[in-house]
């Protein structure tokens, strides 16, 4: 297996990874939606509501605000040894306080933990009017999209098949070059070049436009073409590496048990 990093950014990555199956491919994207553990505001007592909204509704807007995230000080609920019940090592306790009239966003937040705040200070919360107050305090806790998706970590997770594209005999008549909307094909002298080819879209324009067949689009069936985006609760380095390393330990496991039969 090889992986060829394209882009990588605090909130994106795109890589080409190559000797693998479509299965496996397919794994690391399931991985990144749902198996990536996050906090998420997953309680909130509302002591004070006299806003237009109801308090399920602001529950839910508090609900999916990302928050940044330390999986290494903090454990699942059903993991800790308080039994659920609740401390500082399941949960952290997040307090807003606001009187409008103003918008409320989610930079409002006041954090019992310095390092779990919002992944975005600007998400508008609630836009409150004259003598209009909210007084909330959320519960965040630790767990993944495969439970509920305000614990999604990565977003926008997919792949596509390496674009192959071959130029045989060709006249030079220039339409392939003209038609491509993603500009994959160049001109240069007498000759077709394909350029950045890990952009194209396989639309096979080009091969309908060229008269003499010469222009092939195809894939290579082992190497994919993955992209995928955060919410800002962690980086993208470090959702690719707990994907990875939940694919790992879901292996283990299953090796286990079938060599317990």
């Amino acid at each position: 297996m090889d992986i060829d990093i394209i882009e990588l950014s605090e909130r994106k990555a795109r890589f080409v990874l190559s000797g693998v199956s479509t299965s496996f491919a397919n794994a690391i994207r399931r991985s990144i939606l749902a198996e990536v553990p996050v906090l998420a505001i997953d309680d909130v007592n509302i002591y004070e509501n006299t806003s237009v909204l109801f308090d399920e509704q602001l529950s839910l807007r508090l609900g999916l605000i990302p928050l940044k995230t330390d999986t290494q000080s903090y454990v699942f609920p059903e993991d800790c040894n308080c039994n659920g019940v609740g401390c500082t090592l399941c949960r952290v306790s997040l307090t807003l306080s606001a009187e409008g009239p103003k918008v409320v966003y989610s930079g409002d937040f006041v954090s019992a933990d310095p390092k779990v705040i919002p992944a975005d200070s600007t998400v508008p919360i609630i836009e409150l009017k004259e003598k209009h107050k909210v007084v909330v305090e959320a519960i965040a806790r630790l767990g993944t999209g495969r439970k509920h998706s305000k614990w999604q970590a990565g977003v926008a997770s997919g792949f596509k098949n390496m674009p192959v594209i071959t130029v045989s005999e060709c006249d030079y008549c220039g339409k392939c070059e003209e038609i491509c909307p993603r500009d994959i094909l160049k001109m240069e002298g007498d000759k077709i070049k394909v350029v950045n080819v890990i952009e194209c879209s396989m639309c096979r324009l080009c091969e309908g436009e060229c008269d003499m067949d010469a222009i092939k689009v195809s894939s290579d069936p082992g190497s994919f073409v993955m992209t995928f985006e955060t919410t800002g609760a962690l980086t993208a380095k470090e959702i690719a590496l707990e994907a990875a390393g939940s694919i790992k330990k879901r292996a283990e496991q299953l090796s286990e048990i079938i060599n317990a039969l």
